[in-house]
């Protein structure tokens, strides 16, 4: 969980048994490495003046001229009946100057190791604060000329503060996990960690400048930035631990390329901005397999890259910064990553793509395409909000299924076909960036969370504590902030950094169970992300506003992310969402739960008169809120949350009336946010603002995130997804046409043979490595499922959730290829289409492909006009049903499935063949072939209520009634406590009227 910060400071979050952490961001600290001047020679002169003075002039001054203070023997009784003189005060005030010295001259001694040794915050001499803190200041300039003087140095801001705040150990400081109210937690913290961070950088940075000056230009060698990968982004704090064993020597990295022309024309101007496809030259103690050396030395990279190199390379030397900081000599400038956005490059950035500091797993601005010519262009903004991306691809996975049932149950004439229209343009990356992006086993384990708590509150009596929010960290433990104190947690709960904070770890996460409750918590909504953990804000918790100010274009893409996760979220149950101001319909992505309307009158309209419904249910049930009763008897009906998005500014006269109605909305499970311009809202309890940069900040609370956003590009591919899926645009959409059809004469024989319905089996490939068959036959299956392509990272992180390299990547796709091999005319049968996504050669094909196709040519192809034909194609179809898809695939693996609906297509693409040669074979009176059919499409569609229907049909047609009662006997077993539908029970009255005798007397 993330530590709480300010505008002016940030403070480490290292574990003492982690490596060296890539540096936060924080207001820069700039260290300066410079030549020595002759007023640094002057200032370290005036130091040892006074230094000599203080540490040798004072004992020798008072030696001289008091001599020894004190007594020469043990003093007796009569000692405090002497008159005290003047010689009595001089003796005491000598005693207290001498330990002021001894004090004075252990705080230099202690700060000379300290600056010998290298340590930038040395320990503190218990007491001496301003004694140290002076010691500290000549020490420093005595040390000027030396190489760590500049990182020992604090500002002159720090002589007023107090040193005992400066030296709280980091350590001490990772432990905590501030709230949002605890504004000034760790800014003593904050400052230390900073001077240590840059005293230790610094001196590194020094002891390695003359190794890197004596580097050979043939020795010179160069990185290329590499493209995201899922939620993995290339950074120079990770190409410096990988290639220089040091993360912190990132800026050695930065120095050496710093204000030179990339190969797209910008330049690098921060560490923490870079771009895949740029170069790097790297100091000349680097060492790794990525690293390439001068072009010609380079075989394996293409000869555009090799040209780029050159081209790069021949503006280095004393171009950046004389020669960069790794080299010495020079102004070289080194500054810390800053907590201010980094300038925009010189092509334009979206505001959903904010630049990061170069710690692992930052955003990049906008992603180029690799020098192959593969796009790798997603949208970031919803790479970067993974419980958003697992809720819309989960209801749009609901959604497709919906429609395909509405399709199969529905007249003929209305029916669109099985198979959903494949996305195009920007809905198809939108759609890309769902899969790489989502985390659906986060999602999970919030939901599982969060409801194993309100049944472990509710098994002891307890009620639900409010929860102002919940921070999921990268190392997935949840943190959630409580209002107030509530007590110990039920276990396996544990108290936080305070009462006021409950945490669970990822591990006693994952043994939780589905609980039968209600979701406790179902108005939490990301916000964004600081550092590596997600901030989720619990809106119908709030007590009175929330307020948003910013620019209306960056507001609007903060409420089209609030208002989808709100809509799509795995971890409630139900719940309104009230939208006004909306430019665009997202009604499309819940009809149940988003409802717009026009203006603020219809909303005071609307929430005055649920207010005082809400208000008096809450009284009439005896309940003081909507928490204490939401996992009663009555928790699906009048306790859902009520969330209200008022994305248009409101009036002063509005303001005010919607902050009288919002003063007891927590209480009442309603929340509000609402957008301002920029003034000051009436009644608002939080305030916020986002920048043009995609940061979301709340001075008040200490925040200061990297926001969700759902820019209106993205946000309006999302709705198209929805709207391209709705179960209700009837027969106007497209028509039941297979993404791939095969030729299925004698003469299309594939040179690949892949059977995916039943167990998995390829013929006309030697099987691979026995060690990667089961990861090339996991990728040839997601590739076959989806014709239309696969982009490479939606590839990658169905074989990797967790997150893989690039270099791991395109090693299988190397593999890949080398095993699918190329056609007779040389044609690899992996290609890449125009927009980068990995395809597969016509002579490639699946059973399901030929299952299609087969369906297909008999009731819209060939058979339409030949019963001899289509009885033929659909035999043949049903004889290629061996069971359910990819029946054997070993456990862990194709976890991806639960994104697909080929789940629900498959069976009704089978159950469709067989009802279609039941029909074939009843138009001859052939019950016993119908019988036959259906019952081979009834092991791989045993759900579908056509096929038994139709089974009953063709019993009845033998006119053998005990057969047909036995069928009856069957039906009504595998129904169980839930009974018969009602559609079967009708046909069963008309087909065997006495089949409730036997029921009874079964009872």
């Amino acid at each position: 969980m993330p530590r709480r910060r300010t505008s002016s400071s940030s403070s480490s979050s290292t574990a003492p048994s982690a490596g060296p952490a890539a540096p936060r961001n924080r207001t820069p600290q700039p260290v300066r490495v410079r030549r020595r001047s002759f007023g640094d020679f002057v200032k370290a002169f005036l130091a040892f003046a006074v230094l000599l003075v203080l540490v040798a002039g004072v004992p020798l001054a008072l030696a001289v001229t008091v001599g020894w203070p004190l007594p020469d023997g043990a003093p007796g009784l009569d000692w405090l009946q002497r008159e005290i003189t003047v010689q009595t005060f001089l003796h005491i005030l000598t005693v207290i100057v001498w330990l002021a010295w001894a004090q004075f001259t252990a705080c230099v001694l202690v700060e000379v190791k300290a600056a010998l040794s290298g340590v930038g915050v040395p320990g503190r001499v218990p007491g001496s604060g301003p004694s140290q803190l002076l010691a500290r200041q000549l020490v420093a300039a005595l040390l000027l000329v030396g190489a760590t003087a500049a990182s020992l140095t604090p500002g002159l801001s720090q002589l007023g503060q107090s040193l005992e705040g400066n030296q709280k150990p980091a350590v001490a400081a990772a432990q905590q996990t501030p709230g949002l109210f605890a504004q000034q937690q760790e800014q003593a913290a904050s400052t230390a960690s900073a001077l240590a961070e840059q005293a230790g950088q610094a001196g590194q940075a020094a002891a390695r400048a003359d190794g890197g000056a004596r580097a050979a230009s043939g020795d010179t060698k160069y990185y290329r930035i590499q493209p995201p990968e899922g939620r993995h982004h290339d950074s120079l704090w990770e190409v410096a631990e990988r290639h220089l064993g040091d993360g912190r020597r990132y800026k050695e990295i930065f120095e050496l390329n710093k204000d030179r022309v990339q190969p797209d024309g910008s330049k690098l101007s921060e560490a923490s901005l870079i771009r895949p496809g740029w170069i790097m030259e790297m100091p000349g103690d680097a060492r790794g397999g990525e690293l390439v050396e001068m072009p010609d030395e380079a075989p394996n990279v293409s000869e555009q890259v090799q040209q780029q190199i050159s081209d790069y390379a021949r503006t280095g030397g004393d171009h950046a910064q004389g020669g960069g900081g790794a080299q010495g000599g020079g102004d070289a400038h080194v500054s810390l990553p800053e907590q201010r956005p980094a300038p925009g490059p010189a092509t334009p950035v979206t505001p959903a793509t904010p630049a990061p500091g170069p710690a692992a797993g930052g955003q990049h601005a906008t992603p180029a395409a690799e020098e192959s010519g593969r796009s790798f262009g997603l949208p970031e903004a919803l790479l970067a909000a993974p419980l958003l991306a697992a809720g819309l691809l989960g209801a749009l996975g609901r959604r497709r299924r919906q429609a395909l049932w509405h399709s199969a149950l529905g007249a003929v004439g209305g029916r669109r076909g099985m198979e959903p229209p494949t996305p195009t343009g920007d809905a198809q990356d939108v759609q890309d960036a769902l899969l790489v992006g989502a985390d659906p086993d986060g999602v999970r384990l919030l939901d599982r969370s969060l409801r194993g708590l309100a049944a472990s509150l509710a098994a002891e009596s307890r009620p639900l504590p409010v929860v102002y929010a919940a921070w999921m960290g990268g190392n997935g433990d949840l943190h959630l902030q409580l209002a107030q104190p509530a007590g110990k947690p039920p276990t396996p709960w544990q108290v936080g950094q305070d009462q006021t904070f409950w945490m669970l770890a990822r591990a006693d996460a994952e043994r939780y169970e589905d609980a039968e409750t209600a979701a406790p918590y179902p108005g939490l909504v990301s916000l964004g992300t600081m550092d590596d953990s997600r901030l989720l804000l619990n809106l119908e918790a709030v007590p009175g506003l929330v307020s948003l100010s910013g620019a209306e274009a960056d507001r609007a893409a903060v409420f089209a992310s609030v208002a989808a996760e709100l809509a799509t979220n795995g971890w409630s149950d139900r719940m309104t969402i009230t939208l006004v101001g909306f430019g665009d319909d997202l009604t499309p992505l819940a009809p149940n739960r988003i409802r717009h309307l026009d203006g603020f009158e219809d909303l005071f309209e609307t929430m005055s008169a649920e207010t005082r419904q809400r208000r008096g249910a809450l009284g009439a049930a005896g309940h003081d809120s909507v928490l204490t009763g939401r996992t009663g008897p009555a928790q699906h009906t009048r306790w859902a949350p009520h969330l209200v998005l008022l994305a248009a500014q409101p009036s002063d006269e509005d303001a005010l009336r919607l902050a009288e109605l919002a003063a007891d909305a927590g209480r009442l499970g309603i929340g509000y946010l609402v957008g301002t311009g920029g003034t000051d809202l009436p009644g608002a309890a939080w305030e916020m603002e986002i920048t043009g940069d995609g940061k979301l900040l709340a001075p008040l609370l200490g925040l200061e995130l990297e926001a969700q956003l759902l820019p209106v590009a993205q946000q309006r591919a999302v709705v198209e997804l929805f709207t391209d899926a709705d179960p209700e645009r009837g027969p106007g959409g497209p028509a039941n046409t297979p993404p791939f059809l095969v030729d299925i004469s004698e003469q299309g024989r594939p040179a690949v043979y892949a059977r995916l319905v039943g167990s998995y089996e390829i013929i006309g490939l030697d099987a691979p490595d026995g060690e990667r068959s089961a990861q090339l036959h996991e990728a040839l299956a997601l590739l076959l499922l989806h014709r239309e392509g696969v982009h490479p990272r939606v590839l990658a992180s169905a074989l990797w959730p967790r997150g893989v390299t690039e270099d791991v990547r395109d090693a299988l796709l190397e593999r890949l290829r080398a095993w699918l091999g190329s056609d007779p005319d040389g044609t690899p049968r992996l290609g890449t289409d125009a927009t980068g996504r990995l395809t597969l050669a016509k002579s490639v094909v699946s059973d399901l492909d030929v299952l299609r196709s087969l369906y297909f040519e008999a009731t819209q192809g060939r058979g339409v006009d030949s019963r001899q034909v289509r009885g033929r194609l659909l035999t043949d179809a049903l004889v290629l049903v061996r069971g359910p898809l990819l029946a054997d695939r070993p456990e862990g693996r194709y976890r991806w499935l639960t994104h697909e609906i080929i789940d629900a297509q498959l069976p009704l693409l089978v159950a469709d063949t067989g009802l279609a040669l039941s029909e074939f074979h009843l138009e001859r009176d052939r019950a016993e072939k119908a019988i036959e059919a259906l019952n081979a499409a009834l092991r791989t569609a045993p759900a579908d209520e056509r096929l038994w229907h139709e089974l009953l049909r063709a019993t009845h047609a033998t006119d053998d009634a005990d057969r047909l009662r036995a069928l009856a006997a069957d039906l009504i077993g595998r129904s169980g406590a839930r009974g018969l539908p009602p559609r079967t029970e009708a046909l069963l009255d008309e087909l065997l009227p006495t089949w409730r005798d036997g029921v009874a007397a079964a009872g």
